[in-house]
């Protein structure tokens, strides 16, 4: 079977026939909540009367769509969207390294951008600059449930190849009568410590004999976590000279046009630190309804929500060069697992990050039954969602020492990325470990302050008409999106402000940099048992410096006006500062992107007898028309400057910005296909064929070449955006077989393809730009540059398997799934004469859950395993000769426990424990022994009571 459907003419044929046939409906039923009664239902809550009720509408779907669904108002299987969607089989989460939230998902391979995530039928708008949704910024204490749509529905969208998650919430009309749920909880993180609240309420009631209802429910959140990291920021690929093999080198063997015969990965830059994360959320929502008559249903809801986030960093790192490590030594894979670079400067880093996320949708939906057979659904809704609108950002400093003080030192690679820590070979001033918290000779320098600002506004509207009488059903329609994203960065780059304060100063031998008061320093953090599960922490220094980088500024600023007087440690040449620490726009970040899309789609359903057996067919198409409008600041470089204060540091010098602005527009035509045999009453086999696409991220439309601001020596880099950018388009099948073999138990097998064309690769060269000159060679400066092009196609294939079974009336069952998925395009680690190609995030899965609920009593263990995947082509630092280096996430298992008893009908209490193996979570670059990340966040533990009437 899978050779005849990757047979390229034939899907094509399949997919022309569904598309010039115009048959319609990819689901029975429609509302704006996604087809009900077209779900396939996988229901996690333990409560088996539910599992019952969602066992039947899964044998009554047509499509493919997965279902998660609240036991009862306010009582959801997860605190966290992500947490619950990924029990549904295909679906794994992605999780946030500093607080351990799961903040995405991947649904069958395909994360992040490849999934649209709706509320109520409707799309959100996310001012992330990305096309996904940060799920940590949806609560889900008062969801009705989730439906992961596998399939299309066309009458909402066909614009995700992974999955189209959509969140329903409840309505007053859903239950009539009064309702009133709170809800209040305290959660705590093992390393944090201090307990943070959580409490909720939800009202409801109709009235004017059930004509008028209103829902209004708010939910606070506060969590706390603290988080321990070691990073490799990046493993550049490079070419070694033979005497770097060796303790001395001559500056006529590192020549760029020198011989360097060897290829190897080396750090570039090694650091440990912790992060204290304060997490506040406030969801907030109301509903009204009104029905006149039998005939008519009008719907106006608002769902608002805000989540603050501040942390604070404390850290060292360790900065390395090229062509300044000796001694170095290369495994059978290149990579270098030991060396030796002198004069290595200590940054003690420290941070305060404030991000929020403000995000507000305004709907209203009227339903109007025309006559017997016809009825119109037409829905419109407006949304803003703001990144930082008060200009939060990060307030960062890198103080310590170096020049006269650096020490010659090294990282070692003993062991692999999923239990071994590079391990320092020395550290403090000229390796003097004793004082390396010596605060007489730690001086000032970087200064880095951010700001990103963004905004996605987004008005959309649809109109549905839906015809159906005994058994066949016709829906047509048609929408409209108005997607607008606007974003900017302000930093102290811009201005070079970075760099006042500079060099360390004089216990290093510099003449820029002020020695640090004391008085400035708030402890520090220890790292004993740092990281758990892995070997060499011993060889990190024993203690992070804790200190306030605002703090640091008021000092710095209180020196004076350095144009207006002589003040002894400021960077004099570096900028126009005066004495204020201000942030500067950055005009390459400026991007308006502007994307307008058109829809129009039919579709039709049917049911009839195939061998004396009922026989589900559903198919349709819907063309989406889309322009985009992009517009950007453009600017080239003029100068390169090496930085007295840090020779290796180069700062830039740009021409006059212009602005610049591109439109471009693509068409495309998706067909769908559902059907279903139901063999026996107990026995039902599906197949489904769709075409479905993904928009390119945001960032990818930018029209300008983005230079960077503060290039390392030898790590030049810039980075152009293509507005003419394709959308992936996907051919998907699946072949499905589902037993239902007594009550509340099931098994099924589904087996998918998906061809993946007009994929998104990173395409990377090495060339001038502007002809501007590199001080350090006195050579034409060469810059890896990026930009992103539609290339190759891929097809990825898998398997999901599912079990459900409930060990009859004794309270105890479980709900399991395996997912094994491939692709004929793989990465190849050995690969160095191609760049950025294959397909990311594909790695086995598996979820499984038991519970027992009985008298009240409900215990439910969740264990959710994920194999090694490729995540994506690119570091925090990327500056490989070889093109954009790729991050692979290590595997991972995580145990979660649930309990609760029904202290009354209308009270009970609940306690969760989270990650209670306290698993870590880390990745690797190229090889296995390439750690890039590992973070440890803890367990999670929360107490609390519902209370319902």
């Amino acid at each position: 079977m899978q050779s005849v459907i990757r047979n390229g003419a034939l899907r094509g044929a399949i997919l022309v026939a569904l598309a010039s046939a115009l048959p319609a409906k990819a689901q029975e039923g429609s509302s704006a909540a996604g087809n009900d009664s077209s779900l396939e239902e996988v229901v996690v809550t333990g409560i088996r009367e539910s599992l019952q009720r969602n066992l039947d509408m899964k044998r009554e779907a047509t499509g493919v769509v997965d279902v998660i669904s609240s036991e009862d108002i306010g009582k959801f299987p997860d605190s966290n969207v992500a947490a619950s969607l990924q029990r549904v089989p295909g679906v794994s989460i992605q999780r946030s390294g500093t607080r351990g939230e799961p903040t995405g998902i991947t649904v069958r391979g395909f994360g992040g951008d490849f999934n649209e995530t709706l509320y109520d039928g409707r799309r959100i708008s996310t001012a992330s600059g990305e096309r996904s949704v940060d799920f940590s910024t949806v609560g889900a204490d008062f969801v009705g449930a989730l439906s992961v749509m596998k399939t299309p529905d066309i009458t909402l969208s066909a614009s995700s190849i992974g999955a189209t998650v959509n969140v329903m919430f409840p309505k007053p009309f859903d239950q009539p009568g009064p309702r009133f749920v709170t809800s209040v909880s305290g959660s705590m993180q093992d390393e944090a410590s201090d307990v943070k609240p959580t409490v909720g309420a939800l009202f409801s009631n109709t009235f004017a004999d059930d004509t008028l209802g209103v829902l209004v429910d708010a939910i606070y959140t506060d969590r706390s976590t603290d988080t321990n990291r070691v990073f490799v920021s990046g493993w550049e690929g490079g070419r070694f000279a033979a005497c770097q093999l060796t303790a001395a080198c001559t500056a006529d063997e590192l020549r760029p046009e020198a011989p360097k015969p060897f290829v190897g990965w080396w750090q570039q830059q090694y650091g440990a630190e912790q992060s204290q994360v304060s997490d506040e959320r406030i969801d907030g929502r109301i509903a009204l309804q009104w029905r006149p008559s039998d005939n008519v249903l009008l719907t106006v809801d608002d769902n608002y929500s805000r989540q603050k986030i501040v942390t604070e960093t404390y850290g060292f790192a360790l900065w390395f060069g090229l062509n300044d490590l000796r001694n170095v030594q290369l495994d059978d894979n290149g990579t270098v697992v030991d060396f030796i670079q002198s004069g290595t400067p200590m940054d003690l880093n420290a941070s305060i990050a404030e991000q929020l996320r403000e995000t507000n949708q305004t709907g209203i939906n009227l339903k109007i039954d025309v006559s017997e057979n016809l009825s119109l659904d037409i829905d419109a809704s407006y949304a803003k969602s703001e990144q930082n609108p008060d200009g939060q950002g990060s307030d960062g400093a890198d103080i310590g020492y170096g020049g006269d003080l650096g020490t010659a030192l090294g990282v070692r690679v003993l062991g692999d990325s999923n239990d071994t820590l590079p391990q320092l070979t020395t550290y403090g001033p000229n390796g003097d470990t004793s004082r390396y918290l010596d605060p007489s000779v730690i001086g000032s320098h970087v200064l880095v302050r951010t700001s990103e600002e963004n905004t996605d506004t987004l008005k959309q509207a649809r109109i549905t008409a839906t015809w159906q009488q005994e058994g066949l059903r016709f829906d047509a329609g048609t929408s409209y999106v108005d997607d607008n994203f606007e974003l900017e960065d302000r930093n102290t780059f811009a201005n070079n402000f970075w760099q006042a304060w500079s060099g360390y100063g004089a216990p290093s031998g510099r003449t820029s940099g002020v020695v640090v008061p004391t008085n400035l320093y708030r402890g520090t953090i220890g790292t004993s048992g740092f990281i758990p599960g892995f070997s060499g922490a011993g060889s990190l220094p024993s203690q992070l410096l804790m200190y306030n980088p605002r703090a640091l500024y008021a000092y710095l600023e209180g020196l004076g006006n350095p144009q207006a007087q002589n003040i002894p440690g400021y960077n004099y040449g570096c900028c126009d500062y005066t004495g204020s620490l201000d942030l500067a726009l950055d005009p390459g970040s400026v991007q308006n992107i502007e994307e307008k899309t058109w829809a129009a789609f039919v579709r039709a359903s049917f049911e009839v007898d195939v061998a004396g057996r009922p026989f589900h067919f559903s198919a349709g198409v819907r063309n989406e028309r889309t322009h985009v409008e992009s517009s950007g600041v453009g600017r080239l470089p003029i100068l390169l400057t090496q930085n007295p204060a840090d020779p290796t540091l180069l700062s830039t010098t740009y021409s006059e910005t212009q602005p610049i602005t591109t439109k471009s527009r693509y068409s495309y035509l998706l067909p769908s296909l559902d059907m279903k045999l139901e063999v026996t009453p107990d026995v039902h086999v599906r197949f489904g064929a769709s075409r479905t696409l993904t928009r390119p991220d945001i960032n990818f439309l930018t029209p300008v070449l983005n230079v960077g601001a503060l290039p390392r020596v030898g790590a030049l880099t810039a980075e152009g955006g293509n507005p003419a950018l394709k959308p992936y388009l996907s051919d998907n099948f699946d072949f499905a077989v589902e037993w239902y073999y007594q009550d509340n138990s099931y098994a099924s097998l589904n087996y998918f393809i998906k061809d993946v064309t007009n994929f998104i690769v990173q395409g990377t060269q090495r060339q001038t730009i502007n002809d501007v000159i590199d001080p350090t060679t006195g050579q034409p400066a060469v810059y890896t540059v990026s930009q992103r092009v539609n290339g190759p196609d891929a097809t990825v294939d898998g398997i999901e398997f599912a079990w459900q079974h409930v060990f009859g009336d004794t309270g105890f069952g479980f709900n399991g799934n395996v997912t094994l998925v491939n692709t004929d395009k793989p990465y190849d680690r050995y690969d160095i004469s191609t760049s950025g190609f294959a397909v990311t995030g594909l790695a086995d899965s598996a979820n499984f859950i038991g519970f027992y609920d009985k008298n009240g009593f409900e215990v439910r263990v969740a264990a959710n395993w994920r194999d090694e995947y490729l995540l994506q082509f690119g570091q925090n630092q990327n500056n490989s000769q070889f093109g954009a280096e790729p991050t692979f996430v290590n595997s991972s298992l995580q145990i979660d426990v649930s309990t609760s008893y029904q202290l009354t009908e209308s009270l009970n209490v609940f306690f969760e424990a989270l990650n209670v193996t306290n698993d870590t979570m880390s990745t690797h670059g190229r090889f296995d022994n390439q750690l890039l990340d590992v973070f440890a966040y803890g367990r999670r533990y929360a107490l609390g009571a519902r209370f319902r009437m």
